[in-house]
């Protein structure tokens, strides 16, 4: 999460360390986006990137973006908001902005343009994640080449 009780807090400081333990792996990434990939929180799980991952797979149900979609209408379309005087009218205009966003977002658009991989049936993602971990090949947990070195960010 990020915001003013967040940042009084120095929470995505003290987060900093899970991106730069995820970027130093060396094994493979599977993501999977079951409900909400937003933000710091989505790239933090798909290994510091979303382009990071071996795989990216999400459930019908996923959505994806910069941050929640009602906070980027808010931040995103503030002036046009703003310039609404009517209350009413203001809010059906957000509530409009915030359905075709949630569209945009929606994991079947997002795997048209973004770093999803596929849309998959939840029923299917053992075998998704099985079959994607065999197309690796010989990955035995062994360490070839230089160590990267890890530093604490803090």
């Amino acid at each position: 999460m990020v915001g003013p009780h967040e940042e009084k807090t120095a929470l995505v400081r003290k987060s900093a360390r899970l991106f730069a333990a995820a970027s130093s792996g060396t094994g493979p990434v599977v993501t999977v986006i079951l409900r909400k990939g937003y933000g710091l929180g989505a790239q933090a799980m798909g290994a510091g990137s979303m382009h990071a991952p071996f795989l990216t797979l999400s459930w019908p149900t996923g959505e994806m973006g910069p941050m929640g979609i009602e906070g980027a209408v808010r931040l995103g379309y503030k002036k046009e908001l703003a310039a609404i005087e009517d209350e009413e009218a203001r809010s059906r205009a957000f509530n409009e902005m915030v359905d075709k966003a949630y569209v945009r977002g929606s994991a079947v658009n997002a795997a048209a343009f973004m770093e999803i991989d596929d849309v998959i049936d939840p029923a299917e993602t053992r075998m998704r994640l099985m079959q994607a971990l065999k197309s690796v090949g010989g990955f035995d947990g062994k360490r070839t080449g230089k160590k990267r070195t890890f530093v604490d960010t803090w």
